[in-house]
């Protein structure tokens, strides 16, 4: 039964860190739009928040619990905005350039969203190595069997 669950651990985490990549790649994707899809102002940066997948407390403070309590895995609980300021830069001749001349871009920053998708990126790789091993294990297991 343990084994089977440490699937379901890896394959929530693998979930998971796919939901953090999407929603990184979009934030690179909207670095310049200066429009949202409302309308309404610069596109802001979106993150996503992850939690244990038993309940909905921060996954920080679900590994600083004890080992026994360590077994329910990972989710995406919500994606949200990012409240940094945007960046303004002084372009009069575009055409969402207020009366000084300023355009609001988005609050994305390339290098961090880089970073971030490097560590999601491992953190994916890293929860295929324990498939394959766990895979490799069964296999082995069942070779014994025999």
């Amino acid at each position: 039964m343990a084994f089977l669950r440490s699937f379901d651990i890896a394959g929530s985490a693998l979930t998971a860190q796919r939901l953090r990549m999407d929603v990184i790649s979009q934030n690179i994707a909207n670095a310049n739009s200066t429009q949202n899809a409302n309308g309404t102002g610069p596109y802001r940066r979106r993150i996503a928040v992850l939690s244990s997948k038993d309940n909905s407390q921060p996954f920080s403070a679900y590994l600083r619990k004890s080992q026994k309590n360590l077994a329910g895995g990972v989710r995406v609980s919500r994606i949200v905005e990012d409240n940094s300021p945007y960046k303004l830069v002084y372009d009069p001749s575009h055409p969402d350039a207020d009366e000084n001349g300023m355009v609001r871009l988005p609050n994305v920053d390339i290098l961090t969203e880089m970073v971030d998708m490097m560590a999601a990126t491992r953190a994916y790789d890293a929860n295929v190595t324990v498939l394959n091993n766990m895979k490799t294990m069964a296999l082995r297991a069942l070779d014994l069997g025999r």
